[in-house]
This record gives structure tokens, C-alpha cells and sequence, in this order.
């Protein structure tokens, strides 16, 4: 499948929002329920530091990610507050992996230049884990319980990092 990854801008926080929700389905698949994700959310991820879209040729918007680069000087060099997100339906397809690919060339042309890059993952989504460590972060922690899914149970999260 062929997409364009390109720096997201108000005109799609729409179908960040379709997006989001499609993937938000999925129990564990990203922070935030369907009814968490609102055109505000969209449009305060696409004003982060950074975000990109992944787009289809017809215009579906199938992927997103966005961060923010931490602004406490003894950690200004960090980028984290890191959320992805890949339509369900085009899972599996290396979206998610050509948005890192774009993630982590922004963060090494920046200047100051950002020398970390870290995330959480729910430990109850392997899919998630496996391409983050294929793409080279590294187990740095678990939180025992962080996320109290809508049934009741509890999941720990993986903190992953990356040096560049």
C-alpha cells in the first residue's frame, strides 16, 4: 500500500478524529476511549511539536502520530508524550513504521538536537511492543497497573526508549 507521510495541519483533525476512535475501539490499543477523542484532542496533537498524518492517495487519513518535545531544560533533549495510531483496517501494512521513520528523522534534524525519543505501551498490546522494538527502543520499565481498562482489569505499561 502506498501512503504519504506529511506533517498534519488543521484541515485534518476531522479524520484524526475518525481515526482515532476507529483504533480506540480496540480495548487497550490506545489511551484514550472513543468518547476521549474530540476535535480539541485532534487539534492540540496537530499544535504538539510534532505530528504527521499517514495519507492514502484517496485522502484516508490511516495513521497519525504526534509528541512533544519536554520543557524542563534537564530534559528539553526528550521526546515523549508519544501517541500513534494506525486505522485497524490497515494494520500490519507498515504505516506504523513509516510514521516512526518520519518521527525519528524530524528529532535528529532538530536544534537543539533531540537525543531521546520515549513512549508507554500497554503490556496487553504485543503487536505494539514487537514493532517498537524492531524499530530499536528498548525496555527501560514496567508500571505495574497504570491503565484500569473498561472492564475493570488492570494492565501495566512498557516504557520504552530510544537514544539517537
Amino acid at each position: 500500500m502506498s501512503v504519504t507521510i506529511r506533517a498534519a495541519t488543521l484541515a485534518d483533525s476531522e479524520a484524526i478524529v475518525a481515526l482515532h476512535r476507529a483504533a480506540a475501539v480496540t480495548p487497550g490499543a490506545l489511551a484514550r476511549a472513543p468518547e476521549e477523542v474530540t476535535l480539541a484532542y485532534a487539534e492540540a496533537a496537530i499544535n504538539s511539536d510534532i505530528c504527521f498524518v499517514a495519507v492514502e492517495p484517496e485522502g484516508f487519513v490511516c495513521g497519525e502520530i504526534h509528541a512533544k518535545r519536554e520543557t524542563v531544560a534537564l530534559f528539553a533533549h526528550v521526546l515523549g508524550s508519544l501517541t500513534v495510531a494506525v486505522h485497524p483496517e490497515r494494520q500490519g501494512r507498515g504505516i506504523g513504521s513509516k510514521l516512526f521513520e518520519a518521527l525519528i528523522a524530524w528529532a535528529k534534524a532538530q536544534e537543539p538536537p533531540v537525543l531521546r525519543i520515549e513512549l508507554a505501551a500497554g503490556a496487553g498490546n504485543p503487536g505494539a511492543v514487537r514493532l517498537y522494538e524492531r524499530l530499536g527502543f528498548k525496555h527501560e520499565g514496567r508500571q505495574v497497573a497504570r491503565g484500569r481498562l473498561p472492564d475493570g482489569r488492570f494492565e501495566d505499561d512498557i516504557l520504552l526508549g530510544m537514544l539517537l
